[in-house]
């Protein structure tokens, strides 16, 4: 049946009519060629109005919303909606795309723009943050993305004057972005009082920080920087929706109808009023405007494009018209013009010309039209309308004939009857009327038979029947014009139609897919003179199909650009058009039909472009004219990768299953064994499933991969080396050009790819995260690019440049599977895949990659493709096929085919001249260049095999997989598993083998020689030579596969038990039958002679039974009974007399021979008795070799040692591991090796212990390793040693390491009030009347001043702003090697809360980085002289979002304080350490995030190179090495790796212990290097360890008595510096220097004073050490004086409470929790004085004349002092609680005291120092917080924890009450933060937080408060509205506790509480 095929015409879009105006803006341009750019449905339409032609971009598979023009005008971008939206940027001349950018947004793309130099691309997206992404779009690499705003942004833009600028507007916002690094910052706009917050729908940037936006209300606004400083007023009437910037000035659209212009300062040129035109009408709504020179480009809502030109502005062109608003349904051709009529629910009917392309008619009705039909005479035009009626007018001059309404509900589909008598209409009320034409369309008749809505109907020939489909998919038959139903079949058979619209039927059963009942095809229409039927439905695809198509799911033709629903399609009259029209798209396209005939002439139009699959020609019915698979390539893709368990989850199973193991691991473990073992050699070669996956490297070794090992086999040696660096399955391999780089790929849930030299076996790079399960082929390009396909269900092919180990360009390969990627060597940007049914041809396009399919045209059919290669120039390429042929391609285009193999042709290579193919008939093919002739074949044949050959060819003409050239020599690789060498002149050699499919689980050794057997599912037994010829010594073929197999004692019979129950005894030397038993059913699993003599055999059966024989009779002697599960394993004891047996249930049993009585062994008594042999893999003595993720996975085998040392395990997850033994208590101490895949089905040990064989089960290798006893071993990076638990001791406690572990970092924005505040928040209160809002009275006095104002003299100036120009404070407690020497050391930097400080050691000035946004956590500077002063900075953040608030790295530069680079980091809460490279050019990053993240910075471009899990807990310290930009060493909580960066893998090594006695790996503070790889790692127990590359070699025993929280390696001379925690004694000291080697040091005391000393960073210049605490302080130390200057103080424990400025000096006071109270000299820069108190401080007071000084303790003891001598002048404790503030009086006459008992107590000074309190305040109802006495000291305002201020008498402690009296009182300080004169410091974002504290100025007119967002804000004074205007100051962290000005208001001082940090502002005062 013909519809098997698709039909082999073809449609070609020829014009679309429409524009895509609604919901869209800014989407019309002209292009440089002055050709017109817009877009419609999924369309993007090129049209020259010169010569009237239209070209189209179909590279998108879904609706285009958005659209932007290249800066030269040549190359678009558009942006689409749907599930994975996409850009495309394409070329308007070509039409062919240039990049593809992916993969990043969700839903859609709102917004596009380029930059002024058009390199580089931001779009908008529609998802829920509204993400902002800035792309590198020729590369199609993301740069930066950030959230937008939490509603819609309408456009966005570049700032064309200034880099790195943007700006973007929207729902009720804008906002001007700048891009740093990866970082991109937005700053809303500030509306101000200028103009009303509103939606800005529009913008433009302009010179100067200017931009222009339009807004919803018509007015412009205009912005300088971020502020709005004017706005154009009434611009437009109504929203401005675009705005267009050329060289003249600005164009401006809006909903108005308006365009005007405007120049370049937007003074108005004119304006154009487009409803004004002939063509205007009521409603025209701009969307999108152009102007260009003399010529302005409009587009409508209403889908209608104008050109105007400036001088004749009234006669605007219409250029494009569409159907608008509502959906498209109605469709009609006429019968004998090329005319469509088309109508919609915008209410229109209109008249398309197919021959002009125009609209030449159009007619409004007065209800939405839902169908049309001609009549035959082409007179008539019939609409069907939505409310039921129909109308009918004269397609002359569209008058109306008749207007009829029978129905109610939709009038869907109506027909003319072909003798044009009847008119039928169909409603979605059920039924079908019909009309007389003649009779004024009286109604004849009524068919009722539907159940449901009809949806089509078609007429007879003879106009006698009408068949109809309604939505229940019914087809019903109706006699005319009656409306009788048809029921008869008969009557119907011989019906012929005139028209065929139906879409059920069995003419067109072909249109459905198999086994669908969808409903989603909305028309059809035959041509049944060219016998093709074209189809519309609800995915945008029209379809063409042969006609009549009989069979369900026949195969088509398809054609995607419509975007969703196709409405309607119709042939046109005389079948050279087909017209479609789309529902929401409301567009109207045309294809030009191309028959079969004309088809060669269009060739050029066949092979599509494709980047969604759409345009293929594929369908449901595929597979129905290939020929049958052969049966390898079958069995091949039945294959499955996928595991229950993927290496990659081994640690999150490990970790769940650790918390249900706690208990086990506090039992002290047996160490791991003191052996290791090696591997030598791999019997194996991967040829069942893989191909060409065989080559000869550089040197002339060979290289292939078997099970997870990369093996590079040298024949002349006949020795092999690996590559261990995969953990599972290698699936494929490909050579480098120059033959000395490797790539493979293996299986995985997230699968690597390794490129590794040859030579060293390094990897150079790893590549993953874009493949799922596993890579399947990979190829290199000349040598800088890789492509890779995966085994994912879409078989994604990937484009990497693998030295960077950048991904490239994605794209969906096909959903069958493929078998080759081929990259051309010619292009690096082209590449072929090949696979089942598939063959295509690609290109790269930024991130995406456009696919061909290959054309076969009428030379071949659609083959399955197995190999692939591309030919001497870069059009050719050639591919073997599943049949055997060879197909030569030009371009995309098959040329011809040639037969080649009998069976498919697996494996071809390309010569300089000529081709070698080799197939499944085992025959190797040479060709010459273009496949013309075959020069010679060689056949594979035992007969072939080079005399000297060793091993055994097991069948003649094996399938050939996998062939490669060199030196003079063909290498072959068959599906057996075996690689041959074949000579030109013949003779064949065999290298390598090993089993063939089938897994392999029998194996033994050999009693006494160096040899083993295996037997194998493939039905093989096998000798193999373990000794220096590693050959396969024999093989035999069984008539069954076997599982097990055993040597007599004496070597000379071989026992092989079979998977059919039978057991067979062979002769091991010819491996001839001796003897065989068939007693069981089921799988024999193990067989065993009895030891000594061998006078028995036991022989294990899945039946779970043991039969036992004696050898010398032959004879069933006895039968083990009684276990509940098939046996696993079984061992003699040494006499003979016991066996042991493991069964499937996990049962140890124990049977007497030979009777098989079974016996109970108590466990302590089986370790005792003698065991011949030791397989179990149960018992307490091998409890120990079950893992912690013992449920997951299997130990499937196991075998000790003859000297019963050591126990060698093999597992399902490939694991080869040896133990102690033995293994007492669970999970033991290990050494594990990785290089089979998956189980490791069997192990054995040789019979002197001196080789280990292990078999891979599904991996079919036989591996041999060495067994190296300790000592001799050299070191080699492949043992990977390691155990399941690291240990639990960590080498001790300390304080300061717990708590810096356990410290929660959160954002200020998140913090809340660090007083425990209740009540109702100032601004929320009700008030009162107060005496201010009572009219006023003129006799009344003027009112006090608020404040008293000691300045008199002076004029009063305000405060304009504050300047930071000292801190006192380091961050010390919690960050370490945070203090650095810059400029020789004349400068310190170092950081506390969110600033970094460069410190001046001469002069004591301090200058500031203020640009980080929350604390910083750490601070690294730049050693390399390129990079001079630069320093990286990260601070603490919250979830990685990438918006302002997730955590950052900053690097800037010291002296300048520039920012170079912002990285917004994946690292979520804070990045704890950060490190640079040793060229300087990389930044190492580390996260606070739960898997402690490290990640790789190319810090100058933002870009993130590779990130990883670091480790399980808190990593403290990584560091590059100081020589290397790819080696670093990571430490932490029980923890230290050492990494290598190779492309974008971060790959690591545990630090290995195992070589030292009873060293144990201890949480690791510090680290530092030495030469040859030396690494130092200080400890929390104060050792230091030492490591040579990854392995620890010694112990620097106590180098401190403390944590090594700090080490420095200088890099001048490589002295090292370490700094610990100790108390300083005579040698000892906190900071020694060390040589080279840690060998001798020298120590240094710091004379702080301190008990102990805790240094948290060190740092070493010209002879002077830098010291940072964990006190604050920083200190330098002289090297040859050993003399301490300490540089920096600052308070060690927060928060910083009291605080009291001097009352005539610029000193100040401050005091804290950590006990301290300090004097501070703000002149001299310095700390001048400080007072140990013995308990935490928390407010402090100076007396009105300076000379005392009141503390109030935390206690609820207050001290007064002198400030002379410092003695206390007296103290006195009455309250038991926190004493909150203490006041002196104005007149010194009484002492206030504040606490937390709601009290406030007085004293009066004037008694003496014995302090008895006079009185107090009474009902005070809550804590004290501030207190302020009035200037006459008679009263006392109190500020309350309940948010009340009451006001009391002094000294009597009264409440005063009478608010007028309060209103008059003059106060001489205030310091409150409640009252109705500081209302407005309150902000509306206090819900969680408080304002702290608050200060008025000496001069009574300014303001300053802090509060818990660490904000210090400057007010004016008195603030009594809400909300007042004022400024802010950043650099607290949070929590402001304590705030005040200095005598004459010079400074601001502010304490902070998280930072313990003093700032000292200076205040700027306005100019007079």
């Amino acid at each position: 049946m013909a519809a098997r095929s698709a039909p082999n015409c073809h449609l070609r879009l020829e014009w679309v009519y429409g524009y895509r105006g609604h919901q869209c803006r800014n989407n019309l341009y002209y292009t440089a060629a002055k050709e017109i750019v817009y877009f419609v449905a999924g369309v993007g339409v090129v049209y020259s109005p010169r010569e009237h032609r239209q070209k189209f971009y179909r590279g998108h598979s879904d609706d285009i919303i958005s659209l932007a023009l290249h800066p030269e005008r040549v190359l678009v971008a558009t942006g689409q909606v749907g599930k994975e939206p996409y850009i495309c940027v394409w070329d308007s001349y070509t039409m062919q795309t240039v990049s593809v950018l992916k993969d990043v947004h969700t839903y859609g793309i709102a917004c596009l723009a380029f930059d002024f130099d058009g390199q580089r691309l931001v779009s908008v997206g529609l998802d829920s943050k509204n993400a902002v992404c800035v792309w590198d779009w020729k590369r199609g690499k993301l740069l930066s993305m950030a959230p937008g705003h939490t509603d819609r942004i309408f456009d966005i833009s570049w700032d064309l004057y200034q880099p790195n600028k943007l700006v973007s507007c929207g729902v009720k916002h804008i906002k001007f972005w700048s891009l740093c690094g990866n970082a991109l910052t937005p700053k809303r706009g500030v509306f101000g009082k200028t103009g009303d917050l509103q939606t800005i729908l529009c913008l433009a940037c302009a010179r100067d920080e200017l931009t222009y936006s339009g807004a919803l209300n018509g007015d412009i606004y205009v912005w300088k920087g971020i502020n709005l400083i004017r706005t154009i007023q009434g611009a437009h009437t109504a929203g401005i929706f675009s705005m267009n910037a050329c060289e003249e000035g600005f164009a401006t659209g809006g909903r108005d109808g308006c365009i005007r212009l405007w120049d370049l300062t937007f003074k108005p040129i004119t304006v154009i009023d487009l409803r004004e035109t002939d063509q205007g009408y009521k409603g025209l709504s701009v969307r999108s405007v152009c102007w260009r020179g003399d010529h302005i480009l409009v587009g409508t809502q209403d889908s209608e494009i104008f050109e105007i030109v400036v001088h004749e502005r009234n006669k605007p062109f219409l250029i494009m018209q569409g159907h608008c608003e509502g959906e498209l349904w109605a469709l009609a051709v006429h019968p004998t013009k090329p005319l469509a009529m088309t109508g919609s629910d915008d209410r229109s009917v209109r008249i398309w010309s197919l021959v002009d392309h125009a609209l030449i008619a159009r007619c409004n009705m007065e209800e939405p039209i839902r169908c049309a039909a001609v009549n035959v005479d082409g007179i008539h035009l019939a609409l069907g309308m939505k409310d039921g009626s129909f109308t009918v007018l004269r397609v002359r001059d569209m008058t109306e004939v008749v207007h009829i309404k029978d129905r109610k509900e939709a009038i869907h589909e109506l027909k003319y009857s072909p003798d044009g008598t009847y008119l039928a209409v169909g409603c979605n009320d059920s039924s079908v009327d019909i009309y007389g034409v003649a009779q004024r369309y009286k109604k004849v008749g009524e068919c009722t038979g539907s159940l449901s809505f009809i949806t089509h109907l078609d007429w007879s020939s003879d106009s006698r029947y009408v068949q109809t489909n309604d939505g229940n998919g019914k087809r019903l038959f109706y006699r005319m014009p009656g409306g009788k139903e048809v029921s008869s079949k008969e009557e119907i058979k011989g019906v012929h139609w005139a028209s065929w619209t139906c879409v059920s039927g069995l003419e067109v059963n072909g249109i459905w897919p198999k086994y669908s009942d969808i409903s989603d095809i909305n028309s059809v229409d035959g041509n049944s003179i060219g016998q093709v039927l074209v189809t519309a439905d609800d995915y945008g695809i029209v379809k063409l199909f042969r006609y009549p198509c009989l069979r369900k799911g026949a195969k088509f033709k398809k054609y995607i650009g419509h975007s969703a629903h196709v409405t309607n399609v119709r042939w046109s009259h005389d079948h050279q058009w087909v017209v479609s029209i789309g529902g929401a798209d409301h567009s109207v396209f045309q294809w030009k039909f191309i028959p079969e005939r004309k088809i060669k002439d269009a060739l050029h139009i066949a092979p599509q472009e494709t980047l969604a699959d759409s345009n293929s020609d594929e369908s449901d019915s595929d597979l129905s004219d290939v020929p049958e698979l052969d049966s390898e390539i079958e069995q091949e893709t039945q294959l499955t990768y996928r595991r229950q368990v993927y290496k990659e989850d081994l640690p999150q199973l490990k970790e769940q299953c650790k918390k249900k193991q706690k208990s086990a691991t506090s039992k002290r473990r047996e160490q791991a064994p003191r052996n290791s073992i090696r591997l030598h050699f791999v019997h194996g070669y991967r040829g069942y499933d893989c191909r060409s996956n065989l080559f000869y490297t550089q040197t002339g070794e060979i290289v292939y991969h078997v099970a997870a090992v990369g093996v590079i086999y040298n024949r002349q040696q006949n020795t092999q080396r690996f590559y261990m660096g995969h953990d599972d399955d290698i699936l494929c391999l490909a050579i480098h050009p120059l033959k000395d780089y490797v790539a493979t790929g293996q299986v995985g849930r997230d699968p690597s790819i390794h490129i590794w030299d040859t030579e060293t076996l390094k990897p150079l790079s790893v590549l993953k995260g874009y493949h799922q399960y596993g890579v399947c082929a990979v190829d290199f390009s000349d040598g800088k690019r890789l492509a890779s396909v995966g085994i994912d269900d879409s078989h994604t092919i990937v484009l990497w440049d693998w030295k960077k180990g950048e991904k490239l360009s994605v794209a969906r390969g096909s959903k069958d599977k493929i078998f080759v990627v081929k990259m051309n060597p010619y292009v690096p940007d082209k590449l072929i895949t090949a696979g089942i049914k598939h063959m295509k041809f690609w290109r790269r396009a930024g991130g995406g990659l456009i696919g061909r399919k290959g054309y076969i045209g009428t030379l071949g059919k659609n083959d399955t493709m197995m190999c692939a290669v591309y030919g001497w120039t870069e059009e050719m390429a050639f591919s073997g096929t599943a049949t055997g042929d060879v197909c030569i391609w030009r371009d995309v285009f098959l040329v011809k085919t040639v037969k080649a193999h009998d069976g498919p042709l697996f494996s071809m290579h390309a010569l300089e001249k000529g081709f070698v193919t080799g197939g499944k008939d085992g025959l190797v093919a040479l060709w010459d260049d273009s496949f013309e002739r075959c020069l010679k074949t060689y056949a594979i044949k035992r007969a072939a095999l080079a005399p000297g050959s060793k091993g055994l060819l097991l069948e003649d003409n094996p399938s050939i997989r996998a062939i490669s050239l060199g030196y003079g020599h063909i290498l072959i690789g068959t599906k057996n598993g075996e690689i041959l060498e074949v000579d030109k002149s013949g003779p064949i050699t065999l290298l390598v083998q090993g089993h063939m499919e089938g897994e392999v689980w029998g194996l033994a050794t050999h009693p006494y020689l160096p040899i083993c057997a295996t037997v194998s599912d493939d039905k093989t037994l096998r000798i193999w030579d373990l000794s220096p010829s590693h050959c396969m010594l024999a093989v035999r073929k069984l008539k069954k596969g076997g599982r097990c197999c055993c040597f007599s004692p004496d070597g000379k019979a071989l026992a092989v038990g079979l998977s059919d129950g039978s057991f067979l005894m062979a002769n091991a030397d010819t491996l001839e039958d001796l003897v065989s038993f068939h007693h069981r059913k089921d799988i024999i699993s193990d067989i065993r002679f009895s030891p000594g003599s061998g006078k028995y055999v036991a022989v294990a059966s899945h039946d779970s039974f043991i039969d036992i024989y004696n050898v010398m009779s032959s004879k069933r002697v006895g039968i083990c009974k009684g276990a509940t599960s098939y046996i696993t394993h079984i061992d003699w004891d040494v006499r003979g007399k016991l066996l042991q047996v493991n069964t499937g249930a996990k049962e140890q049993l124990f049977f007497e021979a030979p009777r098989g009585k079974k016996q109970t062994i108590p466990s302590a008594e089986v370790e005792k008795i003698g065991w011949a042999s030791w397989t179990s893999v149960l018992g307490l003595c091998c409890e120990g070799i079950w893992p912690i993720i013992g449920e997951v996975t299997d130990v499937t085998a196991s075998c000790l040692t003859s000297d019963k040392m050591v126990l060698a395990t093999g597992d399902d997850l490939g694991f080869v591991k040896l133990f102690k033994y033995p293994t007492k208590g669970e999970f033991g101490k290990f050494k594990r090796y990785v290089a089979h895949s998956t189980h490791v089905t069997n192990v054995r040990w040789t019979y002197d212990d001196s080789m280990l064989v292990t078999l891979g089960g599904a991996d079919m290798s036989l591996m041999v390793w060495t067994n190296e006893i300790e000592g001799y071993r050299e070191k080699r990076p492949c043992d990977s040693e390691e155990s399941d638990i690291d240990s639990e001791e960590d080498g001790g406690y300390d304080s300061d390491v717990t708590k810096e572990n356990e410290m929660s970092y959160t954002i200020k924005a998140l913090s809340t009030n660090i007083r425990p505040m209740f009540g109702i928040k100032p601004h929320l209160q009700q008030k009162e009347l107060s005496m201010d809002e009572r009219p006023p009275v003129s006799r009344a006095p003027p009112q006090p001043e608020k404040l008293q104002t000691n300045n008199v003299g002076k004029k009063k100036r305000p405060i304009e702003d504050l300047v930071l120009e000292l801190v006192f404070g380091y961050r010390g407690r919690d960050c370490r090697n945070n203090v650095h020497y810059l400029n020789d050391g004349d400068d310190i930097i170092y950081h506390t809360a969110s600033i970094g400080i460069l410190h001046n050691v001469a002069t004591g000035t301090q200058s500031f980085y203020q640009e980080h946004n929350d604390d910083i956590l750490c601070l690294t500077v730049n050693q390399h002289p390129k990079f001079n002063n630069i320093v990286a900075t990260g601070q603490v953040g919250d979830s990685a979002d990438m918006s302002a608030t997730a955590p950052s790295v900053h690097i800037w530069d010291a002296m300048s304080k520039q920012t170079f680079s912002i990285l917004r980091c994946y690292h979520s809460k804070g990045v704890c350490s950060v490190s640079f490279s040793a060229t300087g050019k990389l930044l190492l990053s580390v996260g606070l995030d739960p898997e402690h993240t490290i990640t790789i910075w190319r810090w100058q471009e933002g870009a993130k190179i590779a990130s990883r899990a670091g480790h399980s807990q808190r990593i403290f310290v990584a560091e590059f090495r100081p020589d290397s930009d790819t080696q670093f060493v990571s430490v932490g909580v029980k923890h230290v790796k050492f990494w290598t960066l190779a492309g974008r893998a971060l790959l690591s090594k545990k630090g290995l212990l195992s070589t030292l006695e009873d060293a144990r790996m201890q949480t690791m503070l510090a680290v530092a290097f030495g030469a040859n790889n030396l690494t130092f790692t200080g400890t929390i127990s104060g050792d230091v360890c030492v490591w040579k590359e990854h392995i620890l070699c010694r112990i620097v025993a106590r180098a401190h008595n403390g944590p090594v929280f700090a080490m420095y390696t200088t890099l001048r001379d490589g002295l090292i510096v370490t700094g610990g925690k100790e108390r300083p004694s005579k040698e000892g000291g906190a900071v020694k220097l060390w040589d080279q080697e840690l060998r001798r040091c020298r120590a240094f005391r710091l004379e702080t004073g301190q008990i102990t000393d805790c240094v948290r960073s060190v740092c070493r210049g010209k002879g002077k050490i830098l010291v940072g605490t964990r006190n604050a302080e920083i200190i330098e130390v002289g090297e040859k004086n050993a003399a301490c200057s300490i540089l920096v103080n600052g308070h060690v424990d927060g928060p910083i409470w009291g605080l009291a400025t001097h009352p005539s000096r610029d000193f100040f006071l401050s005091a804290a929790e950590d006990g301290t109270v300090r004097l501070w000299d703000i002149v001299d820069k310095k700390m001048l004085n400080k007072v140990n108190l013995g308990h935490a401080a928390r407010t402090v007071c100076y007396s009105p004349d300076g000379d005392m000084v009141a503390i109030g303790m935390k206690n609820g003891e207050f001290i007064i002092l002198l400030v002379s001598s410092l003695k206390i002048w007296g103290k006195k404790r009455d309250r038991r609680c926190t004493i909150h503030d203490i006041r002196f009086s104005p007149d010194s006459r009484y002492l206030a005291v504040g606490s937390s008992e709601n009290s406030v107590d007085f004293y009066d000074l004037t008694l003496g120092p014995t302090l008895n309190r006079i009185s107090y305040c009474k009902d005070i109802p809550s804590f004290v917080i501030q207190m302020d006495f009035s200037a006459d000291s008679s009263y006392l305002q109190v500020s309350t924890g309940c948010y009340k201020r009451h006001v009391y008498e002094v000294p009597s402690g009264k409440h005063l009450l009478d608010q007028a009296a309060i209103d008059r009182i003059t106060w001489a300080t205030w310091t409150s933060i409640l009252g109705d004169e500081v209302m407005g410091i309150w902000s509306r974002h206090t819900e969680k937080a408080d304002v702290n504290c608050a200060c008025v100025s000496h001069s009574g007119i300014s303001l300053v408060t802090g509060d818990d967002f660490g904000m210090v804000k400057l007010y004016d004074f008195p603030c009594p509205e809400k909300f007042a205007k004022h400024k802010r100051f950043l650099g607290h962290s949070p929590h402001v506790t304590n705030i005040r000005f200095t005598c004459g208001d010079r400074h601001v001082v502010s304490a902070g509480g998280d930072d313990c940090s003093l700032f000292v502002w200076k205040c700027v005062h306005m100019p007079q």
